[in-house]
């Protein structure tokens, strides 16, 4: 997380023309590549998957994610399925495709991350479907396998001032009690056998406990998903430049001095959301189209920044920059000969 200023465009509010400080949270967004397309077929009891086609060549990280032990595997994962696309030129792929046309109407492509972009102690690929909108089914599967080994950016999905939902998975708190869990009131100083408890789980009848009665247990870790977040700046991979503002002309990337405190440096292409979003650092988290129609003001809000923080999180970060850091200190004794 940083913090940045921004010019506030609201008119008639009190703060109309005004600067505030937000703090905004930046995502490391490598590009997702796509793999495969799957149909879903409307029955009475929901959808259910007819068929699914995958590409002819499929990276070791998505590969990885199938095997238990990479390293004691053969490695033949979907060796055989790409031998498809050479046999009877692709017939037995194009037969798929068209039963996907023909039978279903929700289309999906399979896409996975690309892991080793990123400075993480991680090898396998996370995989997700992503649903395909607009036009009939044919066009959806047309569209889809055009994508086939070919990469997403983050800025041909989402776009600044736009409205985003973030899932993910919470930090862990492990096994905490009813005060810290449900925030329920603590029981007088002289209660028998502590006063951090509920007092009265319920009545004699029914002869149950129930599930709206707060009790002790797991706290934290739980999927959770996070509506209307703002995007602030969308940011590309080797752009030195890409946290300069008209009023701030200084060259700087996102990443701090020092870099992100347990992350480091980003290097790829990245997206600043306001406010802070659910996990740990390096914990994956699914970016998401708003499923709302925004009309409130503030959502509808252009953003116009000012200023980025780009000073060390480590400490009092005085200094912008490496080059403000060295003119400000002189000439180190460290450094001289």
């Amino acid at each position: 997380m940083t913090h940045v200023v921004r010019g506030v465009d609201r008119p008639g509010a009190l703060m109309h023309k005004r600067e505030v400080v937000d703090a905004v949270s930046v995502i490391e967004t490598p590009p997702m590549v796509v793999v495969g397309v799957v149909g879903y077929v409307e029955t009475p009891t929901g959808l259910r998957a007819l068929t699914t086609v995958f590409a002819e060549h499929l990276s070791d990280e998505f590969r990885r994610r199938v095997y238990k032990n990479w390293y004691r595997s053969k490695k033949k994962a979907y060796t055989k399925y790409a031998q498809k696309y050479q046999k009877d030129g692709g017939a037995e792929i194009t037969q798929e495709l068209d039963r996907i046309k023909k039978f279903c109407s929700v289309v999906r492509v399979i896409a996975h991350t690309q892991v080793k972009k990123l400075n993480l102690r991680l090898k396998k690929a996370h995989i997700m479907e992503i649903q395909i909108n607009g036009g009939d089914a044919a066009a959806k599967v047309d569209y889809a396998k055009g994508l086939f080994e070919k990469e997403v950016n983050v800025d041909s999905v989402f776009a600044k001032d736009e409205q985003i939902d973030v899932i993910g998975v919470t930090k862990g708190q492990g096994f905490e009690g009813v005060t810290t869990r449900w925030g329920v009131t603590r029981l007088p100083r002289k209660t028998h056998r502590g006063l951090r408890k509920v007092a009265c789980i319920g009545s004699w009848h029914p002869a149950r406990v129930s599930t709206t009665v707060p009790r002790a247990g797991q706290d934290g870790y739980f999927h959770r998903t996070e509506m209307n977040k703002k995007i602030y700046r969308i940011g590309k991979k080797g752009d030195e430049s890409s946290c300069s503002t008209e009023a701030d002309l200084t060259k700087k990337g996102v990443t701090p001095m020092g870099g992100f405190v347990r992350y480091g440096e980003v290097n790829e292409d990245w997206v600043m959301v306001k406010g802070a979003v659910v996990g740990v650092k390096k914990r994956p988290l699914v970016l998401r189209k708003s499923l709302m129609k925004h009309s409130a003001r503030k959502h509808l809000e252009t953003i116009d920044l000012k200023f980025i923080d780009t000073s060390s999180k480590l400490g009092h970060g005085r200094f912008q920059t490496d080059e403000e850091k060295a003119k400000f200190l002189g000439p180190l004794a460290s450094k001289q000969n």
